[in-house]
C-alpha cells in the first residue's frame, strides 16, 4: 500500500535544451516498481482532473496497480516539479511549473473519500502486509491529516509502516500551507512522524540532518519503535540495522549512469518485494541478500531517463545479480 505523492519530473534534457516529461513521486514510482517486481501495490493518493492524472491512470492500470482509493480532484492541478541535472547525472529539484489552480492535487489529498469507503480500505487491509510512505504530504495540513489517519488504521491491522524520509525542501518553501514554519520546525515535525515507522529509509545527508549521525543503529536508538534503519549513499555502500543486526553492504556499480530520478524509491521497492517474498529477515546472510536485491533494483533504473519507465522487472533484476555471482 504506496500512500503519497504521483506527480510529473520535468528532467532538464543533457542539451540544456528544453526539458521531457515523467511520471514520478516517491509514492507512485514504488507502487509501479512493485508490480514489475510481481508484487501486488495499491496507490492511494490525490491527482488533478487533467492529462497528467490521466496518463497517470493510463500507467497504473498498464501495470495493474490498485486504483480503488486514488481521488481525482477538478480544482487542482497535478503537481509539475522542474528537474535539474548536474554533470554527473545526479538530479536536484528546481522548483515547480506554475499552475492555474491554487493548490496541487497531493496537498488537498483528504481523508473523507477513505472514510466514505472505509470498510472497504479495512477489507484491504487485512491483507496489506506494508504501508510505505514519505513526509513531503506533511507539508499540507490536509494530506497531513490523512496520513496520520491511514497510519492509525494500518496499525490496527498490524500493517508494518514503511517510512521513506525523502526530504524536499523546495515543497516546503512553494507550498501556501507551509512556506512560514522555520527550517528547525519542519524537522522537529518530520522527525516526530517518524516515530510512526517500523522501517525507516533515508539518504545519508538526511540521517545527518534530521539525527546528526550516518550510524543506522544510533538512529534507531532515538526514536520510539526503534525501526530498522536503511541509510543510502548513491554508489556507496548501504548501512543498515535489521532485526539487531547491524552491517555494510556494497554497491554494485555501471559507468552507465545516466539519470538518478527514482533510484531511492526503486531500491526501497526491490527491498519491500524480498520481504514479502521471502520473509524477513533473521540472519546477516539473508539480510545481505535483500540490500544486494535492492541495490541492483536502484542501479539498473538509473541506466535510463525518468523513474518508472527505467524499473526493472523481477528477471532482469535476477539475470544482474547472476550474472554479478559469475
Amino acid at each position: 500500500m504506496c500512500v503519497g505523492e504521483a506527480l510529473i519530473d520535468r528532467i532538464r534534457n543533457k542539451s540544456n535544451q528544453g526539458f521531457t516529461d515523467f511520471l514520478g513521486g516517491a509514492p507512485a514510482n514504488v507502487a509501479c516498481a512493485l508490480r514489475k517486481l510481481k508484487i501486488d501495490s495499491i496507490f492511494i493518493g490525490c491527482l488533478g482532473s487533467d492529462d497528467y492524472g490521466k496518463k497517470f491512470i493510463m500507467q497504473f492500470n498498464e501495470l495493474d496497480v490498485n486504483l480503488n482509493f486514488l481521488q481525482l480532484d477538478n480544482n487542482s492541478s497535478t503537481r509539475v516539479v522542474n528537474v535539474d541535472r548536474d554533470q554527473f547525472g545526479d538530479r536536484f529539484f528546481s522548483g515547480f511549473e506554475e499552475s492555474s489552480h491554487s493548490f496541487f492535487a497531493d496537498e488537498i489529498f483528504s481523508k473523507k473519500f477513505i472514510e466514505k469507503e472505509i470498510l472497504n480500505f479495512e477489507k484491504y487491509l487485512l491483507e496489506t502486509k506494508y504501508l510505505v510512505t514519505g513526509t513531503i504530504l506533511l507539508s499540507s495540513p490536509i494530506s497531513a491529516e490523512t496520513i496520520f489517519f491511514l497510519i492509525e488504521h494500518a496499525k490496527k491491522f498490524e500493517v508494518k509502516i514503511v517510512i521513506d524520509l525523502n526530504w524536499r525542501e523546495v515543497f516546503w518553501d512553494h507550498s501556501s500551507f507551509s512556506s512560514e514554519i522555520s527550517k528547525p520546525a519542519r524537522v522537529n515535525l518530520i522527525k516526530k512522524f517518524l516515530n510512526h515507522a517500523n522501517v525507516l529509509k533515508l539518504a545519508r545527508e538526511e540521517a545527518t540532518l534530521f539525527f546528526g549521525d550516518e550510524n543506522p543503529l544510533i538512529i534507531s536508538q532515538q526514536m520510539t519503535n526503534n525501526p530498522d534503519v536503511i541509510v543510502t549513499d548513491g554508489k556507496n555502500p548501504v548501512a543498515w540495522y535489521i532485526n539487531g543486526l547491524q552491517g555494510i553492504t556494497a554497491t554494485p556499480t555501471s559507468q552507465k549512469i545516466i539519470d538518478t530520478t527514482g533510484a531511492g524509491d526503486a531500491f526501497l521497492a526491490g527491498l519491500i518485494s524480498k520481504l514479502i517474498s521471502s520473509g524477513y529477515p533473521s540472519n546477516e546472510l539473508e539480510i545481505e541478500d535483500c540490500i544486494k536485491f535492492a541495490c541492483v533494483c536502484g542501479l539498473l533504473t538509473c541506466l535510463g531517463e525518468g523513474a518508472i519507465e527505467q524499473q526493472p522487472y523481477h528477471e532482469k533484476v535476477n539475470k544482474f545479480l547472476g550474472s554479478l555471482i559469475s
